[in-house]
């Protein structure tokens, strides 16, 4: 029995003590968590970028090759700030960096988009600045300078942009942008341009024509209008690519621009291809604009 007692006596542990206890439960998981904290704050340090509209020009104007694209870049996507859009005071030197960028493509087409979308009127030079990246030999950023144009508001802009729609070297891209272009900016010197893309080639010209004569209060496209109503000839000249992580649908885009065409033209003809769509179509999004469609049509 004394050797029981003494052999359970050599097994048992020692007491641990309370300080130990401490660390062991206590600093120990602590210390795991701030060291956490303070890798995810070093991440977070390393990817926000607070830099100001001021700072990304700095950087177009004088950064190296590989730093000047990004920050134009990240200065249009900035343009989705309304303050910043009315910064009056940045407009002249988003022109002046456009001028100088004449050696990278990139930075020119992410400026283009930057100075368009300044709120309305543009600084005095910019859209004779814009005209000239129409000479540009990069289609990207030609397609890129007539968005801008188009989004000025300036009808002198029309006598520039007409012509570039009956290029002969004028690839589809080029077409469609100059009709969008066209049917955003006011006026009637650019209808006959419009109406002669009713019969283009590309169905998307086409759609981007009937959609701009309906904002002129035209109803030259009806026809056009009608297809664009009909999933089953916008399937055939779009493809469904959809990927599972996002929310688009290319033939619900082209058929609810459609809708909105024909809301804003209020045209009797097509209320009942709009009728039918509100009940029977399988995207919920096409149904909903057809419903409203609808309501504006009476």
């Amino acid at each position: 029995m004394d050797k029981l007692v003494e052999r359970e006596t050599a097994t048992r542990r020692p007491p641990v003590a309370a300080p130990a206890l401490a660390v062991q439960f206590f600093l120990i998981p602590l210390a795991v968590i701030a060291v956490t904290v303070a890798v995810y704050v070093g991440f977070r340090s390393l990817l926000a970028d607070d830099r100001s509209p001021q700072d990304y020009l700095t950087e177009i104007r004088n950064g190296g090759s590989n730093r000047r694209w990004p920050a134009a870049y990240e200065l249009s996507r900035l343009m989705s700030d309304p303050e910043v859009r009315s910064d009056r005071s940045l407009g002249p030197a988003r022109v002046k960096a456009f001028l100088e960028s004449t050696d990278d493509p990139q930075v020119r087409r992410y400026l283009a988009l930057a100075i368009g979308r300044l709120d309305p009127p543009l600084p005095p030079d910019a859209v004779a600045a814009l005209g000239r990246g129409l000479e540009d030999s990069d289609s990207e950023t030609r397609i890129s300078v007539i968005w801008a144009l188009g989004s000025s508001g300036d009808p002198a802009v029309v006598a520039r942009l007409a012509p570039m729609y009956g290029a002969q070297d004028a690839d589809p891209g080029i077409r469609k942008m100059v009709v969008y272009a066209l049917g955003a900016l006011p006026g009637d010197t650019q209808l006959l341009t419009l109406r002669t893309a009713l019969q283009d080639p590309a169905a998307d010209v086409r759609w981007n024509a009937a959609v701009a004569l309906a904002r002129h209060g035209r109803s030259d496209g009806v026809p056009v209008l009608q297809q664009m109503l009909n999933r089953a000839y916008v399937e055939q000249h779009v493809r469904r690519d959809i990927r599972q992580d996002e929310d688009q649908d290319p033939i619900a885009d082209v058929m609810i621009s459609g809708l909105r065409a024909a809301a804003t033209l209020k045209n009797e003809s097509l209320r009942p291809s709009v009728a039918t769509l509100s009940r029977e179509d399988r995207s919920t999004k096409v149904r909903q604009a057809a419903l409203e469609a609808l309501k504006v049509i009476g």
